[in-house]
């Protein structure tokens, strides 16, 4: 099961709510991927004809390694398996509301990319002061960290574990920082995470796709 947060970055919360009104909530936006959606690194993600604002979400991925049912904050990090990087895209075109991010802006095959590798959870000392970074043809277009998530991974874990069964392989996409721009057809993207890796992907039209 791949599981997403969305608005678990303060600054992209601000990003956002220039555009449209978004206001706090008490529990994290949760929603989940279908399979169709993954793709994997130097992969191509297709971008829709009829799309106008397509935009990259570079993101640090946690691998869930042992179940975890209704597991505490404080033991959590220990059903953690590893790292890898996902750049998870989104079409802005159909979001009615960032409380209900609908099938056509997050669940679009081939949409949400994971790779290059997995790091395992010893070899990461702190998940949360990892500085990231996404690059656009070359070009840096967003800086964040992941100190700055407005809930951190003890806590998701905590929270999905109280309603849901984690399982091992199943993965938590933590969000991403402001910094998310419109992407093209023939952009290379490429998302690193430091210690994680530089997960890269290119954008398509829909004729690669045979539509």
């Amino acid at each position: 099961t791949i599981i997403a947060l969305g608005l678990n970055y303060a600054d992209h919360v601000r990003e956002l709510s220039k555009e449209l009104t978004v206001t706090a909530k008490d529990e994290p936006l949760v929603f989940l991927k279908g399979p169709g959606t993954l793709i994997g690194h130097n992969a191509q993600t297709r971008r829709p004809k009829d799309a106008t604002f397509m935009h990259y979400e570079c993101e640090l991925a946690v691998v869930i390694g042992k179940p975890a049912k209704g597991v505490k904050a404080a033991d959590a990090m220990a059903h953690v398996a590893g790292y890898t990087v996902c750049n998870d895209y989104a079409i802005r075109d159909y979001l009615e509301n960032w409380y209900r991010p609908n099938l056509r802006v997050k669940n679009r095959d081939t949409c949400t990319v994971l790779g290059p590798w997995f790091v395992d959870a010893a070899d990461v000392p702190d998940p949360h002061v990892l500085p990231l970074r996404t690059l656009v043809n070359g070009e840096v277009t967003q800086r964040g960290s992941t100190a700055d998530m407005i809930n951190d991974i003890p806590a998701l874990i905590e929270y999905l574990s109280s309603f849901m069964t984690l399982l091992p392989g199943d993965v938590i996409l933590t969000g991403t920082p402001d910094g998310v721009v419109n992407v093209n057809e023939g952009d290379e993207v490429v998302c690193e995470i430091e210690g994680i890796g530089a997960l890269r992907s290119t954008i398509v039209g829909d004729a690669v796709f045979g539509r």
